[in-house]
């Protein structure tokens, strides 16, 4: 594609890294990375835990520095968002009213925070966190605050609230489901996060829902109000009840959109000249049964490298082994796999301390949850990669078994 033009829509992990995989595989057209932000683009996992706690500065949040983009001769349009975008022309239109033209269109638009639809969500000290202005926000709240108050017993919100309580503030979630990252991970690694939060003093509220948050005469909030009439303090809240894909550019350019930006199997929209990666995009995985969106840094930077080597002529499925991580306290909880849809769950260690619990669908290993057994998670990564056999449940349920020295059975001769 040399003399060809790629405009990247969205400067955040995803964007950021096909725009430098762009280089990396030798294209010698233009590439423009259009972001929102100022600041270079830059991690966000740290945002809620080392970069909040302040045992990192901004400038170690950079994905790359400042001058990686001008000396690979990637222009970076900054504090500027792409309004519309006009297929016919092969075009897109800035809020700037720029125009930029484009031969192949990458769209790494992310996602938002979704809001708190309750009375009071307006009131000062409700915040997020998804930018770096929202964590340098919250970093002066809870300087100086009290009581915390979570709403959202996901990674985000107990990452936060594992922080927070480092920091020496009161922190309360609050969940509607029955267990926390009840969503993403089993009942085992559930309840082993939920024993180390409280052990950190930190108050869970399950199956409870906010029905409004209270404030002063100040309009500063004081109160978070629960279904079953709990009232808990509160001079800080943070909601963290999941993201929204960010599609309504690309639905008002009319590419099929349906719980994200709908893409194929070489990650195209609806039109061949557009691509979409990252938290934004609906993808079909080998995987899964279906489509998948996923927010993690695993997939926008595979999405990324597998788009630019897309835009440099290469031609193949994205068949990328999911994969994600969370650090709470001195707890790593690794998911290699998609685990949601399983029939079978066998427990490897010991569920107090290190342990893995091993995922099958129809006898089939599919993933694995493991909590500070990191060769688990690489050996399942590795296993999930390959055509290769993977233990079975009988295998997994035998006492003392260990994937680590786990060998697939010699194949029976006659």
């Amino acid at each position: 594609m040399t003399g060809q033009r790629v405009v990247v829509v969205g400067a955040g992990q995803a964007g950021s890294d096909a725009a430098a995989a762009l280089r990396e595989r030798g294209f010698t057209g233009e590439v423009t990375l259009v972001g929102e932000e100022g600041a270079v683009p830059y991690q966000r996992p740290p945002l809620s835990k080392a970069y909040l706690a302040g045992r990192m500065d901004a400038a170690g949040l950079d994905l790359r520095p400042e001058e990686f983009y001008s000396a690979h001769g990637i222009e970076r349009v900054r504090q500027d968002r792409v309004t519309r975008i006009d297929r016919d022309a092969g075009a897109v239109v800035l809020a700037s009213g720029r125009t930029l033209p484009y031969d192949r269109l990458v769209l790494a638009t992310g996602a938002r925070p979704r809001s708190l639809p309750v009375p009071g969500a307006g009131l000062t000290g409700v915040r997020v966190l998804r930018s770096l202005a929202d964590a340098d926000a919250l970093r002066r709240a809870l300087a100086g605050a009290r009581h915390l108050a979570v709403i959202g017993g996901g990674f985000i919100g107990l990452e936060l609230a594992a922080t927070a309580s480092g920091l020496g503030v009161r922190t309360a979630v609050v969940e509607a489901g029955t267990r926390v990252m009840g969503r993403t991970v089993g009942p085992e690694v559930s309840a082993r996060l939920a024993a180390e939060h409280e052990a950190h003093g930190v108050e869970l509220f399950l199956g409870r829902e906010v029905t409004a948050l209270a404030g002063d005469r100040d309009g500063h909030v004081r109160v978070v109000e629960l279904n079953d009439g709990r009232r808990i303090p509160a001079d800080v809240v943070v909601v963290g009840i999941g993201v929204l894909p960010e599609v309504e550019l690309a639905a008002d350019a009319g590419l099929e959109v349906g719980g994200g930006i709908v893409v194929d199997a070489r990650l195209r929209t609806s039109d061949r000249a557009v691509y979409a990666i990252g938290d934004c995009a609906r993808f079909p995985s080998p995987h899964a049964a279906g489509r998948l969106r996923l927010e993690s840094v695993q997939n926008a930077s595979d999405q990324a490298r597998h788009v630019a080597a897309e835009l440099c002529g290469a031609s193949a499925p994205y068949t990328a082994v999911p994969w994600f991580w969370t650090d709470q306290y001195d707890l790593r909880v690794q998911i290699a796999g998609v685990v949601r849809a399983h029939d079978h769950r066998v427990t490897v260690g010991d569920p107090a301390g290190r342990f893995s619990v091993l995922c099958f669908r129809d006898g089939l290993l599919v993933g694995t949850e493991s909590v500070n057994r990191p060769a688990d998670h690489m050996i399942t990564r590795r296993l999930l990669a390959s055509d290769g056999p993977r233990p079975t449940p009988d295998e997994a349920a035998r006492p003392g078994f260990d994937l680590k020295t786990w060998r697939a059975p010699s194949p029976v001769t006659a």
